[in-house]
C-alpha cells in the first residue's frame, strides 16, 4: 500500500540516517517502527485493564461501560488508606 505522510524535516533526516546505518530502506525502517509501536500500544492497553477484566474477557461491546465502572471503583478506593485496603 502506498501512502503519503508528512514528517518533520529533522525527524526525516534522523530516520533516513538510521535506516542507512542499519542497511535498510527508509520504507523498511518506517514499517518496522510502526509495527513495533502498534504492538507496544496494544500490550499497554491490555496492561491498563484490571486483572479481573483480562481474566473474563470484558465483553467487547461493553468495554467502554466497564472502563467507566472501573474508574468509579478506582476513584472510591482513592479515599481508603493503603493499609486498610488489604
Amino acid at each position: 500500500m502506498k501512502t503519503t505522510i508528512e514528517i518533520p524535516d529533522p525527524l526525516f533526516r534522523r530516520a533516513k540516517a538510521r535506516a542507512a546505518e542499519r542497511g535498510q530502506s527508509l520504507k523498511q525502517l518506517v514499517a518496522e517502527a510502526l509495527q513495533e509501536r502498534l504492538v507496544r500500544t496494544g500490550r499497554r492497553e491490555l496492561e491498563d485493564e484490571p486483572a479481573w477484566m483480562r481474566g473474563f474477557g470484558g465483553l467487547s461491546r461493553l468495554r467502554g461501560e466497564t472502563r467507566r465502572i472501573q474508574a468509579r471503583v478506582d476513584e472510591a478506593f482513592e479515599g481508603i488508606e493503603p493499609e486498610d485496603r488489604a
